[in-house]
Parts: structure tokens; C-alpha cells; sequence
């Protein structure tokens, strides 16, 4: 695999290990907070550090990679394993 393309595909793993990762960040409804600001959203975070939801994120996605870039190189599961067909329709 080329450089270029592995880390195309971390990339794509990094965005989707967001959607993993920032709903741990968003405040309890049982949180009251009198620091938020007028109109804030009663489920936005008031203090958001963005900075330590990045490396989350991050930590979540290398291991997502490395278990990805595992399979590529042993073959845990390949095409024919996930071939629940016998063969393709005529």
C-alpha cells in the first residue's frame, strides 16, 4: 500500500471516529450549568476543549488503522470470506 493511500483511508477513519467520539462530549440532561450563554443549546457543551477531543479522536482512529492495516497485510478477512453468496448470480 502507498503512503499516499493509507493515509487517504486514516483520513477517512479519523472523520468517521468523530461521530464516535464527540457524543461523550455533549452535557448530561441533568447538568446545570449558570456559565452557558444566552440561547446556548441546553446540549452543547459550555466550556469545549477541543484540543483534547481531537486527540480522542485521533487515539480512536490510529486504532481503527492499525487494526485495518492488519488485515491488509495477514488477510484476516478478504473478499471471499465475506462472500455469503456461492457464486455470483448468472
Amino acid at each position: 500500500m502507498r503512503w499516499t493511500s493509507a493515509l487517504a483511508i486514516f483520513a477517512l477513519f479519523w472523520a468517521l471516529s468523530v461521530f464516535f467520539v464527540l457524543p461523550f462530549h455533549a452535557r448530561r440532561s441533568g447538568d446545570v450549568d449558570t456559565n452557558a450563554v444566552r440561547g446556548q443549546a441546553d446540549g452543547a457543551p459550555v466550556h469545549f476543549a477541543i484540543g483534547r477531543a481531537a486527540l480522542q479522536v485521533t487515539i480512536v482512529a490510529l486504532v481503527l488503522f492499525a487494526l485495518y492495516y492488519l488485515n491488509y497485510i495477514n488477510g484476516w478477512i478478504t473478499r471471499d470470506t465475506l462472500n455469503f453468496l456461492a457464486r455470483p448470480p448468472a
